[in-house]
């Protein structure tokens, strides 16, 4: 019998013994969210001390506010790419630490592959308890790290017993783990965002075009938030979502979702990561009801299509009035990410009785030059300069605003323009219509 404890002992080792063991131009990957092992983290900055050089952090959606991140002495050590901004990773850039990595959440493990060739990997990740059988659980993420694991990646975990275990194609075997880092920290938690009337109008439109038996993805935020309050009358809901929420377990505890009508992995909600409080992780923790799912593959536009009825809700920042949408940059300045926007709502083009829905609110309040508030609309005649598209007017289907719906799919540009500018704030109509004509958008 294979003494998996002896094993597990050999291979535990301190912060700084870890950190010895990268090599200049190593890769490493950063496991999502709540799960970026963050002891690791803290004292990744000493790969300077060590002498390390080269060295490229690829990370998504980081939690974590970091001494390599902050400080630009350490860019030469350790520099960062990352799929999905947050609020530190927009001041990295601003030092030069850091830079972003255009993907769709399917392909995003495949393309950095590919530009990468020849140099080591590395995971680092955060793991639930081994058990008698010597596996580990990746815990509430697996959003491309097992990926990165199967295609050779060394396995650099932390280990913590307050991290849920949960099941999926997440589990490794300690003898395929490089280094262990014991801890017992809290698992980092967000709680659900407070939404105004304004996310609740919003909400009950969405709701609305959601039919029962539908199979749902839902992200996080007020909109998301107030949109699953608006689902709770619902039945027979289904999930295939690449984050699972605390919303949703309000779901499943109120019988909204089910995942009876499916038609595709029934009786089970899927996603690749989870990001929420202890309720939400108490709820996972040993439930083989939820699949932790490798995000190449539940995001697979191909995967999702074989929902029935999948509903993509998503949010975005801006949109122009043929339909393009920026979703993650203000301007030119790199905001949050793509992710699986575009993934989701394609997979839902494939799904039978299938859409997708982009929600925002039609007005924004922004500082002009003078330093004074002025309100703006979101829905605008061209994006702002340097804006990124994330998603093709050729995609978009509903788009949501407090002031109704418009449904896209199908419409030529002059119709787009019209049933844009009905859901637009009333005060910007006159403007919006205005400018259609000028610029010739029809």
């Amino acid at each position: 019998m294979t003494d998996y404890k002896s094993i597990y002992k050999d291979k535990v080792k301190s912060v700084e013994e870890l950190l010895k063991l990268i090599r200049d131009n190593d890769v490493i990957f950063v496991a999502q969210a709540g799960a970026e092992p963050m002891p690791l983290l803290e004292k990744l900055h000493l790969l300077k001390k060590y002498g390390t050089k080269n060295v490229e952090l690829q990370n998504c959606l980081p939690i974590g506010n970091y001494e390599f991140t902050n400080n630009p002495i350490y860019k030469e050590n350790i520099f960062v790419n990352s799929w999905f901004f947050t609020s530190a990773l927009r001041k990295a850039q601003r030092n030069g630490n850091a830079t972003f990595t255009p993907q769709h959440a399917h392909i995003a493990v495949w393309k950095k592959l590919s530009a990468i060739q020849g140099r080591r990997k590395i995971v680092f990740c955060t793991c639930s308890p081994m058990d008698k059988h010597g596996y580990l659980s990746l815990s509430i993420s697996n959003i491309y790290e097992k990926e990165l694991i199967d295609n050779g990646a060394l396995i650099f975990c932390e280990v913590n017993p307050n991290y849920p275990r949960t099941f999926g194609d997440n589990l490794i075997n300690v003898k395929d783990v490089e280094v262990i880092v014991e801890s017992n920290r809290k698992v980092p938690e967000i709680n659900l965002a407070p939404y105004t009337e304004v996310d609740r109008k919003i909400g009950r439109y969405i709701a609305d075009l959601v039919e029962d038996g539908s199979t749902i993805q839902l992200g996080v935020g007020n909109i998301p938030n107030a949109v699953a309050a608006e689902l709770r009358s619902k039945k027979h809901l289904g999930i295939h979502t690449e984050m699972f929420t605390e919303s949703m377990v309000d779901l499943i505890e109120c019988g909204a979702v089910d995942n009876s009508q499916k038609g595709f992995f029934n009786e089970r909600s899927v996603c690749a990561f989870a990001f929420g409080n202890k309720k939400l992780y108490d709820f996972l923790d040993d439930n083989p009801s939820v699949l932790f799912k490798s995000g190449s593959w539940v995001n697979d536009p191909y995967v999702i299509g074989h929902n029935n009825k999948f509903v993509s809700i998503n949010a975005s920042l801006e949109i122009d009035l043929t339909g393009q949408c920026c979703s993650e940059s203000i301007g030119s300045i790199q905001y949050t990410g793509t992710g699986g926007q575009a993934d989701t709502v394609i997979g839902s083009q494939k799904s039978k009785g299938g859409k997708s829905i982009i929600a925002m609110h039609s007005t924004t309040e922004i500082k002009d030059k003078d330093g004074s508030r002025k309100t703006i609309s979101k829905i605008s005649p061209f994006l702002k300069q340097g804006s990124i598209v994330s998603l093709s007017r050729n995609d978009v289907d509903y788009v949501v605003t407090e002031n109704g719906v418009a449904w896209l799919r199908g419409l030529s540009v002059k119709d787009r323009v019209e049933a844009l500018i009905n859901i637009a704030h009333p005060d910007f109509r006159d403007k919006l219509r205005f400018e259609a004509k000028k610029n010739y958008i029809w």
